[in-house]
């Protein structure tokens, strides 16, 4: 098996920051002037020594250094490096590695988010956009920041379990934000593994205040005077901050106090100290048709955030037409901590009104995943 790897070694550093993405040099830039640390190959080799541990024959074709021989190496991996990038790297670098990669592998890995999805539909599609029946199986190791497209594993650990073993793929969307809005750009061919391989973003339908007062209500009983309320990003969060007569923007995560903003577009740091200072409580409404928890959008929300908060003061919200809307699909979360994400319970409360709350399941595929190289297809054992 020949697996090509290419790793935007910066994608996701916009997360922590508050950041609405990493493409770009300004927002890059940006960025690392805030304290930003890349994430991106650590992720990246964390899907490889999966990949390993169940494939150990398996040979890597990467590019040399940052965009994927380093990964490669931590995971234990002597890489065959057949491309070389500039230094910094660009999207270019990407394009032209993509493309070097693809007539000598079976499958190709690359790191990124959906900026990166869009560079990788460019170099392996067929010019329209779209996969083809022979076209190229690739997989999207999640690293970036809002990861929209339905072409990424749910973690890095499931990415170099689907890679490992898959038998089935089908065409999956690239979507990126344009101006604010989501844009579907094409097609890819990706390991066909629900429930290791995301589903894209569904946009809302526009919920109001109206449709959420029930929830603004529920949540505003729970929590006490002078405690703090973050509120993750969202059409719903923003309609109960609206029921308050707060305005808050939808892609940012905010801390109100006393139903009055406090701080709006917090970073994971900014968070960390007021948590450290006043006790909080938060609030997270799950990415419409993916049913991301945590881990797509909202890294403010860090591990030390989280654990800092405590799990059992994290309240999910969502209008009942919402989960509806997931048919049936678990909550995910990939907060990029292996043993928080194992903590959190196999159920959740869904609050979907004024004394309405709903257990919804929640699948952590870290709780099922095992290094047994000898396992059958993901698709014959999920059958």
């Amino acid at each position: 098996m020949k697996v090509g790897l290419v790793v935007n070694p910066v994608a996701g550093v916009g997360g922590r920051v508050g950041l609405k993405g990493s493409d770009g040099a300004e927002v890059q830039a940006r960025a690392f002037a805030l304290g930003a640390v890349p994430q991106a190959a650590e992720r990246a080799t964390v899907a490889l020594a999966e990949l390993r541990a169940r494939r150990p024959e398996v040979s890597v074709l990467t590019v040399a250094g940052a965009m994927g021989e380093a990964a490669a190496r931590a995971a234990g991996i002597v890489p065959e490096v057949v491309f070389a990038a500039a230094d910094p790297t660009s999207a270019a670098d990407t394009i032209a590695a993509a493309r070097a990669l693809a007539p000598q592998v079976d499958l190709l890995l690359f790191a990124g988010g959906d900026g990166t999805a869009r560079d990788v539909l460019e170099a392996v599609g067929d010019g329209a956009g779209d996969a083809v029946g022979d076209a190229l199986p690739v997989l999207g190791i999640p690293t970036g920041v809002k990861m929209h497209s339905a072409v990424f594993a749910v973690n890095p650990r499931a990415a170099g379990e689907v890679a490992a073993s898959y038998s089935r793929l089908r065409d999956a969307e690239v979507v990126d934000r344009v101006d604010g809005s989501p844009q579907l750009f094409g097609y890819l061919r990706v390991p066909d593994v629900p429930a290791r391989v995301q589903q894209r973003k569904m946009g809302s339908s526009g919920v109001t205040p109206d449709a959420v007062s029930g929830i603004a209500a529920e949540l505003r009983s729970l929590v006490a005077p002078g405690e703090l309320l973050i509120l993750g990003p969202g059409t719903t969060t923003r309609a109960i901050a609206g029921v308050w007569g707060v305005d808050v923007p939808v892609l940012g995560v905010n801390v109100l106090q006393d139903a009055k903003l406090l701080a709006a577009d917090v970073t994971a740091d900014q968070l960390l100290r007021l948590v450290a200072e006043t006790p909080a409580r938060i609030a997270l409404t799950p990415i419409g048709g993916q049913g991301f928890l945590l881990g797509r959008g909202n890294q403010q929300l860090s591990p030390e955030v989280l654990r800092a908060v405590g799990l059992d003061r994290l309240h999910v919200v969502a209008t009942e037409a919402k989960v509806v809307a997931l048919g049936g699909r678990p909550l995910l979360v990939d907060t990029g901590d292996d043993a928080l994400d194992r903590a959190f319970p196999r159920y959740v409360r869904v609050g979907t009104g004024w004394r309405r709350t709903i257990l919804y399941p929640l699948n952590n595929p870290l709780n099922s995943l095992q290094n047994n190289p000898q396992n059958n297809s993901l698709n014959e054992r999920q059958s």
